[in-house]
């Protein structure tokens, strides 16, 4: 079992990293003027930002994927690192909201929960990665096509993540996986070490998402 936990641990950390490297391809692509002037105008000054991520988690229920999305936007240059920092304080505070929601929920419809359930990232997903495919395989617009690669590197992104939340669950459980970290409190040794996982595989975006998964 602990074998397998760390084959699922490194092949959704490979899954993350080529959902990361197809959107953030695709994005480079498709940024142009009216994109940026777009998300200018909705993430313009820290108050609007705050706003933008806290919606968007409170829909998407995660501030994981929020963040994720952010460093996106940042690696292909669409997104301002002031802007950024706006969305993902937001991001924190919906967080807080979707608790509320998700309580609310316990007292809703069927059709309701289905709904909250759709939105989860580890089901929107698949959808991501279903209409991605469908756009990149059957449209003959270019704009379309990149949209396309969009939503299949984001829905990949999110398994890879969702992949490595599962593999470090069990992990987690273990005496030496506990050992291991409990020693890295000390702040400086934590930060040697995120300095040395990034430089080994080469994106910080990555060892985010792995501290996300613990």
């Amino acid at each position: 079992m602990n074998a397998i936990s760390l084959v699922k641990l490194f092949g959704g950390l490979g899954l993350f990293l080529y959902g990361m490297l197809t959107m953030g391809n695709a994005l480079e692509k498709m940024a142009g003027e009216k994109l940026e002037r777009t998300l200018e105008v909705m993430t313009g000054n820290i108050f609007k930002s705050i706003t933008v991520g806290t919606l968007v988690t409170a829909i998407i229920q995660s501030s994981s994927a929020t963040t994720v999305m952010v460093v996106g936007f940042v690696n292909a240059g669409i997104l301002s690192l002031k802007q950024a920092v706006g969305v993902i304080l937001g991001a924190n505070i919906g967080t807080t909201i979707t608790g509320q929601l998700l309580r609310l929920d316990s007292g809703a419809s069927a059709s309701g929960s289905l709904a909250m359930q759709l939105l989860k990232p580890s089901v929107l997903c698949y959808i991501a990665v279903a209409i991605g495919a469908g756009f990149i395989m059957f449209s003959k617009k270019r704009r379309r096509k990149d949209l396309g690669e969009i939503l299949l590197g984001l829905g990949v992104l999110f398994i890879g993540m969702s992949t490595m939340e599962g593999s470090v669950s069990m992990l987690r459980e273990l005496p030496w996986f506990q050992n291991l970290f409990s020693a890295m409190t000390n702040p400086v040794l934590g930060i040697l070490v995120g300095a040395l996982v990034t430089a080994i595989i080469q994106s910080s975006s990555a060892s985010v998402g792995i501290l996300q998964a613990l």
